[in-house]
Order: C-alpha cells, then structure tokens, then sequence
C-alpha cells in the first residue's frame, strides 16, 4: 500500500512544523487522538505507542519518529500493531502564499493470501488515510487559525 496525502497550508513551514514533530501534545491539540506515550529505545530514538480513534474504532501502534528539519521532513517507522514495518514521511514544501504538507505511508503486510488485499482495500484507506486526513485538516486549522 502506497498513499501521499496533502494539503496547503496558509502559514510557513516553520509554524506548521512543531505542530506535527511534538507527537507528545497531539492528545491535547488532535481530537481524534487518544494518547501519545514515550517508550524506552534501546538506540536512544524518540519511540512511541500511540492510539487514535478511526470513528468509534479504537486503533494503536508504536513508532520511532525523526524529526529532521534541515529536511522539512519528519520519519516514521511504525515497530508495533498492525501496521507494524510501515514507513511514513510527512514533508513541508514551502510555496508562495503557505507550505504544501504531505504525508507518505509506504506498507507492504507479510500475511499470506490476504496482506495485499487488506492493505489496499481495508487498512489503507479506511484506518491509516482516514486518521492521516483528519490529522492534517486539524493542524490546517490550527496553523491558520494562528495565523489571523
């Protein structure tokens, strides 16, 4: 499964940027997330388990994230739950007027017969893009509120 999903933003990257790197606050700030809690690495990178919710359905995972601002961008490598081995990359392109944000989920399911299948049809586009989507329409409206 492959997806980039994005949207413009009417502020800098640099406004934007925080919002989506300190993955700590994202209960606070994204309404359809449920918590985001540090997990001990044992390679000192910033892991975490995190649950959000797709609609009434509970979802959760774990992830290292990198944040890498010399990039504009922010990795993450999912290492727990379904979507385990996923890789994702948020990046912010600054272009006049705002910054186009996207997010890119990279997931291949090892399981037998049915992996492609659930990753295209199910996982993809009914959990991970729903969540992802909601995510960016919320810290669009963040940012810009900020903004005026």
């Amino acid at each position: 499964m492959k997806s980039r999903l994005h949207v413009r933003m009417a502020a800098p990257w640099e406004r934007i940027f925080p919002h989506a790197a300190e993955v700590e606050r994202w209960p606070e700030i994204l309404p359809h997330y449920r918590y985001v809690t540090p997990v001990p690495d044992p390679n000192g990178e910033r892991r975490f388990a995190m649950g959000a919710r797709r609609g009434p359905i509970p979802v959760r995972w774990e992830a290292i994230q990198r944040p890498m601002p010399a990039d504009r961008m922010i990795e993450f490598v999912h290492t727990g739950g379904v979507t385990r081995g996923m890789w994702v990359a948020w990046r912010f392109e600054p272009v006049e007027g705002g910054t186009d944000v996207s997010i890119e989920h990279r997931l291949e399911l090892g399981w037998p017969v049915i992996g492609g299948f659930a990753a295209n049809h199910v996982i993809g586009p009914h959990f991970i893009e729903a969540v992802a989507g909601r995510t960016l329409a919320t810290i669009r409206a963040l940012v810009e509120r900020d903004a005026s």
